[in-house]
């Protein structure tokens, strides 16, 4: 059993999930017990159009709301900006966030935004390299977001975001109380979202287990649920990959996404997220695919100065070592059927330079338990996985 540090800390939020075939329909009743009585209501393209969507829609029954234009993959300043004054004018009292990480990640947004007021980038994490880093203090209450989460990215429940700014770096914030207060989990409506996409964010949950496991920041109960969720995805990915209607296999990998997400209240995202986040503002690839190709080159570009949390999750996965895990990752990401290169996800060589330079102003960069010597360390992992 691993020792317990001298000191820690652990946070707790105030999350209620509610798992359970026909949970959409109840909406109405959650949100009147929240006393949310005008909501913005929040989805990408693809949900909006989605049966889904419609079926969240009429659960609304007559409660007034707002329906914001479709969010796009990466969320925006301008957007942000935009949607806050429009639900400060109409009296918005909560959100409701259906899709992916982008449809919460704007909500958390915008209820910082409504809350804190001035410039969103105002409130940001700064990170100047290589090791000062400032969070601002976010101490206003923030309207509930009621979330119906339809990836595996559990960016629902952790209390961190990130919005695209005006440069296209990505903006990161955290706060506790951005945390859905309401979860539902709607495992047979989610046999709507193509199996492919909900492999592609499962490795985005699955990084943010291993991730957790060796921040810079973290705490033992975060290490007991990466390991949990770990064990949980390494059954639940192949499943949905094989038999998409299972409804089963759609529960386990969005709980074990759900439990990824818990992860990250107490532990932060390090060199995989960095990169992954760097990659989307440069390209617009989507998160979920940056992740999966990048996390077995992070987890090895990390295997020596994160040894200890790494055998623990080779434990997890009954593999004899750490390179044995870097080897189990890639044999996962085959048996799933995401990309496995740079190069498949429409990322072009010439913007490797570019990824790299942004990566080395990302904040997870500060939390990674090897240090980053420079730009050139970042463009050797992204020509491997080209």
């Amino acid at each position: 059993m691993n020792a317990l540090p001298a000191s820690f800390v652990h946070r707790g939020v105030v999350t209620r999930l509610v798992m359970r075939e026909g949970a959409i329909d109840g909406l109405r009743a959650e949100l009147d017990a929240l006393g949310v009585a005008r909501p913005l209501v929040l989805g990408g393209a693809r949900t909006q159009r989605s049966a889904l969507f419609a079926r969240s829609l009429a659960a609304l029954g007559d409660l007034p709301h707002l329906l914001a234009d479709p969010v796009p993959a990466h969320s925006s300043v301008a957007l942000v900006e935009q949607l806050a004054a429009r639900a400060l004018a109409e009296g918005v009292d909560g959100f409701v966030a259906i899709g992916g990480g982008s449809a919460s990640d704007t909500a958390k947004a915008i209820a910082l935004l409504m809350a804190e007021g001035g410039a969103l980038a105002d409130h940001a994490v700064r990170f100047t390299p290589p090791d000062s880093l400032v969070a601002p203090r976010l101490l206003a209450p923030k309207l509930p977001i009621v979330a119906i989460p339809q990836t595996a990215s559990g960016a629902e429940v952790t209390v961190s975001l990130g919005v695209r700014g005006d440069d296209g770096a990505k903006l990161l914030f955290t706060d506790v109380q951005l945390a859905a207060r309401l979860v539902l989990i709607d495992p047979r409506a989610n046999l709507e979202i193509p199996a492919a996409l909900m492999c592609a964010t499962g490795m985005n949950g699955l990084a943010h287990c291993l991730e957790g496991l060796y921040s810079m920041e973290r705490s033992p109960l975060a290490e007991t649920l990466a390991l949990d969720a770990m064990a949980r995805f390494a059954q639940a990915l192949p499943a949905v990959h094989r038999d998409p209607r299972d409804v089963a296999a759609r529960a386990a990998l969005l709980y074990a996404a759900h439990l990824s997400g818990q992860v990250l209240v107490n532990a932060r995202t390090c060199l995989h997220h960095a990169v992954c986040h760097a990659i989307g503002s440069v390209t617009g690839v989507g998160h979920g695919d940056a992740n999966a190709v990048m996390l077995p080159h992070a987890i090895a570009f990390n295997a020596e100065a994160a040894a200890g949390p790494l055998m623990r999750a080779a434990a997890a996965w009954g593999a004899p070592g750490v390179p044995a895990l870097v080897d189990a990752l890639r044999a996962l990401q085959a048996a799933i059927g995401v990309p496995t290169r740079l190069r498949d996800i429409g990322v072009p060589r010439d913007a490797l330079d570019r990824i790299g330079a942004k990566t080395m102003r990302e904040r997870g960069l500060y939390y990674n338990p090897r240090r980053v010597a420079g730009a050139h360390e970042v463009r050797a992992l992204l020509d491997a996985a080209y």
